[in-house]
């Protein structure tokens, strides 16, 4: 019933938008004897309400180049392998030199298109070979697909694994680190060729005791069954996925906004503004990141709530009792994987320790094998994007891998 009522009042809002999207264009047009501060400030109000239009389709990449040693290097993006659930995507440089260390980015599937990690795939290209786990919005998914849970999702990154082949290395953000740590001890444990590298773990909650953030108060104060009964609706029949139950992509972002509504009322205040003020680049940032923002990914409903129960409330991966089809998931199997951890000092989603927590959990990773950062004055998003990200963090990663051939 909720996705329902949400698809109609979007339906509804359509004509609307157009409406707006076409008047706003028009309004702003510097015509002499029109142009008037009532324009301006006519044409800003639309251009804002366009701006605040959930939507449902990834955005570009973007990427059609990248600067490796000194000069532009052309960027295709390739689909290496394609399941219902998911794309890996590589970003394969026209180049005749060796495109650098194989890397296999893992995107959160956290109610946002893989395209949030943009910064870090251009970053990444540098010096290295990059491929990601571009997910599927599960509101496109057709229920014949079958169940998508942590199970599978782990079952993902060793699959694309595989495909990368040995001697490929495994980088994981945020929500995604439980999966990626379990998927290489896994792989470790069956001494599989393909095993990575090194895995890269950054601001991911491997341990959520250490800290508790905001949001680790608020997967924890309610039973699952309270989240199973509040927020997983079911996608409307008319759309692809059809019938299956998911986590919106729209309830999670009204979440998010909640917890910081003062900043994005200010932030759409001052993007008025800078609109009737011409103020173009500031008003271009701000419409970059809500376009992107505003962008939102359905997650299937077993995927969602398995996080929240194992991840969340029972801390599955470091009591050791995560497990994958019924396997223990045993993080000390991981012997010859050299491990980085990163956090951000003033990370409020997952705050500082619970990342640290994977290099206990490895007890048999030899110490030289072994890299923990905190990059100071950072908070989650500046961890994997941003100057600090690209100037401190990024170096750091690149030797990591560099030095784990």
């Amino acid at each position: 019933m909720l996705y329902d009522t949400y698809q109609v009042q979007a339906d509804l809002m359509r004509p609307l938008r157009a409406a707006a999207r076409h008047a706003a264009p028009t309004l702003a047009r510097r015509r002499p004897g029109l142009d008037s501060l009532t324009q301006r400030h006519l044409a800003a109000a639309f251009e804002v309400f366009n701006l605040a239009e959930i939507t449902h389709q990834r955005p570009d990449w973007g990427i059609r180049s990248v600067t490796v040693q000194g000069r532009e290097v052309a960027v295709t993006e390739e689909a290496v392998a394609v399941t219902p659930f998911a794309t890996l995507r590589r970003f394969r440089k026209d180049m005749a030199e060796p495109p650098g260390e194989r890397v296999l980015l893992v995107a959160p599937m956290s109610g946002h298109f893989a395209t949030l990690l943009r910064d870090t795939v251009r970053t990444l290209l540098q010096d290295l070979d990059v491929y990601v786990t571009d997910w599927h919005s599960a509101r496109d998914v057709p229920l014949a697909a079958g169940r998508f849970g942590l199970d599978e999702y782990t079952e993902h990154l060793m699959g694309f694994l595989r495909t990368l082949g040995p001697g490929a290395h495994l980088m994981a953000i945020c929500q995604p680190c439980v999966a990626a740590l379990a998927a290489t001890a896994l792989m470790a444990e069956d001494g599989e060729p393909a095993t990575p590298s090194s895995l890269t773990l950054m601001a991911g909650p491997i341990d959520c005791r250490i800290n508790p953030t905001t949001v680790n108060r608020l997967a924890t104060e309610k039973p699952i069954a309270w989240f199973e009964d509040n927020v997983i609706s079911v996608v409307p029949r008319r759309l692809p996925g059809g019938g299956r139950r998911v986590y919106p992509g729209f309830v999670q972002l009204g979440a998010f906004m909640n917890m910081n509504r003062e900043r994005h009322v200010k932030a759409f205040h001052d993007y008025y503004l800078h609109l009737v003020t011409d103020d173009h680049d500031k008003a271009l940032a701000t419409r970059s990141f809500y376009e992107e923002y505003f962008a939102v990914a359905d997650l299937p409903a077993e995927f969602f709530l398995e996080t929240v129960r194992l991840v969340f409330q029972e801390y599955a991966l470091p009591r050791g009792e995560l497990r994958f089809r019924g396997r223990p998931v045993r993080a000390e199997a991981i012997r010859r994987t050299a491990l980085l951890t990163v956090e951000g000092e003033r990370d409020d989603i997952c705050s500082t320790g619970q990342t640290l927590a994977a290099q206990d959990l490895c007890s048999k990773v030899r110490p030289y094998l072994r890299t923990h950062f905190v990059q100071a004055d950072v908070g989650h998003y500046g961890v994997f994007s941003g100057k600090r990200w690209q100037k401190y963090i990024y170096p750091m990663v690149r030797n990591v891998i560099h030095n784990a051939r």
